[in-house]
């Protein structure tokens, strides 16, 4: 497989890496997560002033750098590898990608805003019975009017806490688990009927259950045709995988070499423990893991252009292979430091604790398997 970074791809991840060695440390992460309101606005605002980077997937025509899916690639890796918090994969890649693909109205007023840092978006797709079916909603929009009034709950909405506007999926007909009958709203934040409790997770971010009691929205505020957007909904869910699965790259990079560097200075008989030759071999299988993830998320974001069948094996391939490749090297990252990487100290524990959540993340190993048998081999598997 030929993947090439174009120059300015290149620049773009040196302009990332560089902000990020200079401003977002370990110690200063620690910091922001333990105080109000649990990340940095002002970072927030060097992504779109001083770096332009929430500008970088969006056409030259929306005010944007004239990238993709790649260049949201690149950054989601650099994000990885400092434990970035800030909302980027809700806002530019799941908001940007349902304003750049549903094209509801007003959406390049708000694509303007995204990339100013002005707005903030959280995708509010999960429901507690729901799992992984994007279709199982009991969140309902019902027609009122020339709009709709939202009612329901979503679970674990991630940027909710400080997010301006909420991107929500709900049921306009149909049965609960059906694809017909799926439709895409976009909600301010600050709605009147909009609800939230809102919580840390265990990997830093912050999230909120959120509840929608008699929220009137208009007929501009859908994304996509009503009852039919199921579609695209899979369609920005695997750009959010694949760029989760660079993500993942960067926290595995830093996880292996973390624990080669540990392994070099800490010593056992009299010499450190990475002479030990059963060490070296769980480091060079890390270490191959690793690689293999980094192949197939650049196989995942070529396929994101290809069919919907093609798209959805492809990200389900590399989410799969990211699934098995967090657990094996977070695991061993934990078992070489020993009890200590775990403490609250220690930047192991985070990056194994971000490993384990994007494990999780928009459907498990086993899901993803699954559902990669399903379109390989249809009714057969």
């Amino acid at each position: 497989m030929d993947f090439s970074f174009t120059e300015e791809q290149s620049m773009l991840r040196d302009t990332v890496a560089s902000y990020l060695a200079d401003n977002y440390s370990f110690d200063q992460r620690r910091a922001a997560l333990k105080a109000e309101p649990g990340w940095r606005p002002q970072v927030w605002k060097a992504f779109a002033d001083e770096l332009g980077i929430l500008g970088a997937a969006f056409s030259e025509e929306q005010g944007g750098l004239g990238g993709g899916a790649t260049d949201n690639m690149v950054i989601m890796e650099e994000l990885g590898k400092a434990l970035v918090v800030e909302p980027y994969l809700p806002t530019v890649v799941i908001g940007g990608g349902f304003l750049k693909h549903g094209k509801p109205a007003g959406a390049d007023e708000l694509i303007g805003k995204i990339i100013a840092g002005e707005a903030i978006i959280a995708f509010a797709y999960a429901e507690p019975q729901g799992r992984y079916t994007w279709s199982d909603l009991k969140t309902t929009a019902k027609k009122d009017g020339a709009g709709y009034v939202l009612n329901g709950h979503k679970a674990v909405v991630i940027g909710a806490p400080y997010a301006t506007h909420l991107i929500v999926t709900a049921r306009t007909g149909g049965g609960q688990r059906e694809a017909q009958g799926v439709s895409v709203f976009i909600v301010p934040k600050d709605a009147k009927g909009v609800t939230t409790r809102d919580y840390p997770t265990v990997d830093g971010f912050r999230a909120s259950e959120v509840y929608f009691e008699n929220v009137a929205v208009g007929a501009e505020a859908m994304i996509g045709p009503e009852g039919q957007a199921l579609p695209l909904v899979e369609k920005v869910m695997d750009e959010a995988i694949a760029a989760t699965c660079a993500e993942a790259c960067g926290v595995l990079r830093q996880l292996h070499e973390g624990t080669v560097e540990y392994a070099r200075q800490r010593k056992q008989f009299g010499q450190p423990i990475s002479s030990f030759q059963v060490l070296q071999h769980r480091m060079v299988d890390m270490f191959i893991q690793l690689e293999q993830s980094i192949s197939m998320t650049y196989m995942a974001d070529i396929k994101l252009n290809d069919s919907d069948a093609e798209r959805a094996k492809g990200v389900s391939a590399a989410k799969v292979q990211i699934g098995k490749a967090c657990k094996f090297v977070g695991q061993n990252a934990i078992q070489i430091h020993g009890g200590m990487g775990m403490t609250d100290e220690m930047a192991i524990g985070h990056y194994f604790k971000r490993a384990t959540m994007i494990e999780a993340a928009f459907g498990s190993t086993d899901h993803h398997l699954a559902r990669y048998e399903t379109l390989s081999l249809g009714k057969a598997a």
